[in-house]
């Protein structure tokens, strides 16, 4: 009976034992290593540490020159060359003061913190420092320098496993090529990633602002943006989109949902749901919803299609606007629709192709493909070629009609001036009296027909030789021989 007592007794002491090392081992006390001098503090409860401080817990070697060791509270404050290593990772933090917790293992770090891991420095003078969780804390104002970047902001989190550093409100990242401005920033010390909320400005080396309203995405090393919300606006361009790509190694710019790419050389900006922009080769390709704005002086000319080329090139060949598939254009003085489109900018022309139409003032222009100049942001002249149909309105109303192989018409102030047919002409106009009253049908077959015009209607027409043809009185007109063949309004 005494034996197994004594078996139970010794049992129960091992589990005690074993569970007051585990408590101890878990609390892990502050242990001295070496001092000076050591002298004990009955009346303050501490004891003074002084001259080549060395203390250990864990991983962690902390240097000093004096200490106050409050051994049952396992706290201490350190004073001078304070230096706190880590023996497992690569970090190493300085002070001149600071307080160590051997129960929650927080060190509070004040006046000249430096915190390394490895190629990464934080410097601020106000640092608590989690060892438990390995993160750190800075307070009023903190700065972080690797190897490309210097980042600064008032108050920031370092952690230190996830290589990731939370910076928040006045932050700051400078590096090389740019400069950047938000409140929140993400950074990523190893990929060299920066990630912010809200409004961000970035500022280029050479002067190239991108802002964006909703954050941004930024890889310092590779050189990639992505704003949302963004605009990048350089001496020759501006860009906008509800989520744009930038590749400055690639000068390539992409954006999604309402894209607008300005070209201030040439006043052009185009608008879209998806856009690309080489910015070396000023080649822009936009499509969805696609439209151009064309500015003037006074006037503005816009144009819209499912998708647009844009190419500003060095020599003047390289200089065009494509516009395809359903092609619509409108200018004060003109609108026009076309399957597809060529505006080129050296000499302010436009060609439409494919069953092209177009209108000024009471006129209505077809052909099979056409081309028109602008001068002084004025329609200035039109060429025709291939089933060249035209028609105006006179003052009543009637429909004054034109065709044949080739047209060339000029403009006077943005109105019809005079038209020259050429090639199997025919025309068909009415006859009236005093502007009011429509005395019949002049319709003649000819090879070459001249018209000049006063206020958009008909006010002159010479025939070449030997035109053929008929008058038609008012009562005998009907709406079949009051219409060429191919007439449509």
């Amino acid at each position: 009976m005494t034996s197994f007592y004594f078996r139970v007794s010794f049992f129960f002491l091992m589990c005690w034992a074993i569970s007051s090392s585990a408590i101890a081992q878990e609390k892990s006390i502050l242990q001295i290593n070496k001092a000076d001098d050591l002298k004990g503090d009955e009346t303050r409860g501490f004891e003074r540490l002084l001259g080549s401080v060395e203390m250990k817990h864990k991983n962690s070697l902390i240097y000093c020159d004096s200490a106050h060791f409050y051994r049952t509270e396992n706290k201490a404050r350190l004073f001078g060359n304070v230096r706190i290593v880590d023996e497992v990772d690569p970090v190493t933090t300085t002070s001149r003061y600071a307080e160590y917790d051997g129960n929650t293992q927080l060190a509070k770090l004040r006046n000249n913190v430096v915190f390394t891991n490895n190629e990464t420095t934080l410097t601020t003078n106000y640092l608590d420092y989690d060892r438990m969780g390995n993160i750190a804390y800075y307070y009023n104002k903190g700065k972080v320098v690797d190897s490309v970047n210097v980042l600064t902001s008032q108050r920031g989190t370092y952690e230190v496993n996830s290589e990731r550093i939370t910076f928040q409100e006045d932050v700051v990242l400078v590096n090389p090529d740019y400069t950047m401005k938000t409140n929140d920033l993400i950074y990523l010390t190893i990929p060299k990633t920066a990630e912010t909320k809200g409004l961000t400005n970035l500022i280029s080396k050479d002067g190239n602002t991108l802002d964006a309203q909703n954050g941004s995405f930024y890889d310092t090393q590779a050189k990639i943006f992505r704003f949302f919300d963004g605009v990048v606006e350089s001496e020759t361009s501006r860009i906008k989109a509800k989520e744009l790509y930038y590749s400055e190694l690639d000068a390539y710019y992409e954006g999604k949902e309402n894209v607008s790419v300005l070209s201030k050389e040439r006043q052009v900006e185009v608008f879209g749901d998806v856009g690309e922009y080489w910015e070396e080769r000023k080649y822009s390709l936009v499509h969805g919803n696609a439209l151009v704005r064309r500015y003037f002086e006074s006037d503005t000319l816009y144009m819209a299609a499912d998708s647009l080329i844009s190419q500003d090139g060095e020599v003047d060949s390289m200089k065009y606007l494509l516009a395809f598939r359903s092609v619509k254009l409108v200018k004060t003085d003109l609108s026009s629709v076309a399957d597809s489109l060529v505006y080129n900018y050296s000499d302010s022309s436009i060609q439409l192709f494919k069953d092209p139409v177009m209108w000024n003032q009471k006129s209505q222009i077809s052909a099979d493909s056409m081309i028109f100049y602008l001068a002084n942001e004025q329609l200035e002249r039109v060429y025709m070629k291939d089933k060249v149909f035209v028609i105006t309105q006179d003052t009543i109303r009637n429909f004054n009609q034109m065709k044949g192989r080739s047209m060339v018409g000029y403009f006077l102030e943005g109105k019809m001036d005079k038209v020259d047919i050429e090639g199997n002409g025919e025309s068909l106009y009415f006859a009236l009296q005093a502007d009011t009253i429509s005395q019949g049908i002049n319709k003649t077959l000819s090879a070459t027909i001249k018209l000049r015009f006063k206020e958009g209607a008909i006010q002159r027409v010479t025939y070449g030789i030997k035109p053929d043809g008929k008058f038609t009185p008012f009562q005998l007109i009907t709406e079949e021989n009051s219409r060429l063949e191919g007439f449509d309004w």
